[in-house]
């Protein structure tokens, strides 16, 4: 009975004073949807303006093969997944503007499912029409020379293979265990203000 009394003890001494306050919790809610409202919009302006460009290019440029018109409709392509996926997530975060804690996990729940869903469908989607124009959009440039033409796409490809296999994953990983933190986090925290 006396470990009963000290452990009773120990929970009243405990110092709460270190709990964020719901103004504390509402910061960080508000902070992280900011951060990553700027994101989507950041990149959501940079695929306008590659698509746009990219657009322009072909206007006035004129190629005479049909790769080059393929190349480019399929980069453009890439930038139009880019932009829906970033604008359909726009929308979550939009409403994600007054919420409880145990609302914003869900939230960061739902977007840890959407992160792994964009990691394997939607990613691979827009690498393959991006890789993909890419590399018909420099065959007419390297055609004519065969040590370029080698030399081009082995450096593109090398590049692809690097992007698909070493950086995409490492990404991944970095965010979603940024998001498991986060959501680790707010899970104890909102643990702790219910005990109290």
């Amino acid at each position: 009975m006396d470990n009963l009394n000290d452990l009773k003890q120990l929970w009243q001494t405990a110092d709460t004073g270190n709990l964020p306050g719901s103004a504390e919790i509402l910061r960080m809610v508000k902070q992280f949807r900011n951060k990553k409202l700027s994101k989507k919009f950041r990149i959501i302006g940079m695929a306008f303006l590659s698509a746009a460009v990219m657009g322009f290019a072909m206007f006035f440029a004129h190629p005479k093969m049909l790769t080059t018109y393929l190349g480019t409709g399929l980069l453009i392509a890439a930038c139009g997944v880019m932009i829906f996926t970033n604008v359909r997530s726009l929308k979550r975060f939009y409403r994600l503007d007054d919420c409880s804690n145990k609302e914003f996990i869900e939230f960061l729940e739902q977007t840890r499912l959407n992160q792994i869903y964009f990691y394997k469908k939607t990613q691979v989607a827009g690498l393959t029409l991006s890789s993909t124009g890419l590399l018909l959009y420099l065959y007419e440039m390297v055609h004519n020379n065969l040590v370029t033409l080698l030399l081009t796409y082995g450096l593109a490809l090398v590049y692809i293979t690097i992007l698909i296999f070493v950086v995409r994953p490492r990404r991944f990983k970095k965010e979603a265990k940024k998001l498991s933190d986060t959501i680790d986090r707010l899970q104890t925290l909102s643990k702790q203000i219910e005990e109290i």
